[in-house]
């Protein structure tokens, strides 16, 4: 006799404001608990909480903004590969004042109640080896790492595509990355575009990070591209069922930016993907 595959659970899929950056936050919240999540993953952008203006005032907008929607933070992901923000630098001065910054990302995400700091590797300068790009990225995972584990909070490492960054593509790359850092409360982020881009799949994931592997943005793409589901031809639904069949108990979430369109229409991107997610994962448990 055959088994249905196993399936996640709705109750590990978290909201996010990725592809909002042009609404006021409430409406972000009010979204987000409209389609039923309780938790969210904050990307630190501008106007809602970037690096650069999260003063008191800001913050404890944010924090009223949740609790008067019900909402949590699970994880805090400052923006850090579009602004002049780069851990891996190879001038001095750029590379201290981000390494300051992300201790400041730490001390926000405590005070937002996150579990967990969201972190990538940087970048270095195109025309050195690049193996002194890894050097500095793994002794500022290290600092960051180390500050944000005063103050209880994991870190998360996420690869980013070459595009992106000189450092740390494939999930043996992170897995390299992470033994250098060393730092026993940093997890690791499995995008799906970013594992289809690399040739990787959820199997070496799995095997690679086990438990340490936490959390898992669920995007489409052709490879490339960070789709809703449905506008590339990723086998999204294959990759749940790997994970479930795994005993994943991580988070997911969305991170549709595509070309810049959904940010137009935010609330029908995220819409598409809650549709198309739904069909795959279990129902989410409701308190009796």
């Amino acid at each position: 006799m055959t088994h249905p595959p196993r399936r996640l659970s709705a109750d590990q899929l978290i909201g996010a404001n990725f592809s909002f950056q042009h609404y006021p936050f409430r409406e972000v919240a009010r979204v987000m608990q409209g389609f039923g999540v309780t938790e969210i993953e904050l990307w630190g952008i501008a106007p809602h909480l970037d690096l650069h203006h999260a003063g008191p005032a800001r913050i404890a907008e944010v924090k009223q903004v949740l609790a008067d929607h019900g909402l949590t933070v699970r994880c805090f992901t400052p923006e850090q590969v579009l602004y002049p923000i780069n851990i891996a630098s190879g001038d001095d001065a750029y590379r201290q004042a981000s390494i300051d910054l992300f201790r400041r990302a730490a001390d926000i995400a405590a005070e937002l109640g996150a579990r967990h700091l969201f972190l990538t590797p940087g970048r270095g300068f195109e025309n050195e080896p690049a193996e002194r790009a890894w050097d500095r990225s793994a002794e500022a995972l290290g600092l960051i790492a180390a500050h944000a584990a005063d103050l209880g909070l994991r870190c998360l490492l996420e690869p980013l595509q070459r595009r992106e960054s000189n450092i740390a593509h494939s999930a043996a790359d992170l897995r390299r990355l992470l033994d250098r850092v060393g730092a026993e409360t940093m997890d690791v982020v499995l995008d799906t575009v970013a594992m289809a881009c690399a040739g990787d799949s959820v199997a070496e994931y799995v095997a690679l990070f086990g438990d340490r592997l936490a959390h898992v943005h669920v995007v489409d793409g052709t490879p490339a591209g960070h789709l809703v589901w449905g506008d590339g031809s990723l086998p999204l639904a294959g990759y749940l069922t790997e994970l479930a069949e795994a005993d994943y108990r991580g988070a997911l979430s969305f991170e549709p930016f595509g070309d810049g369109s959904y940010a137009l229409d935010p609330v029908t991107a995220w819409s598409r993907n809650m549709q198309a997610i739904a069909p795959h994962i279990e129902p989410r448990k409701v308190s009796a």
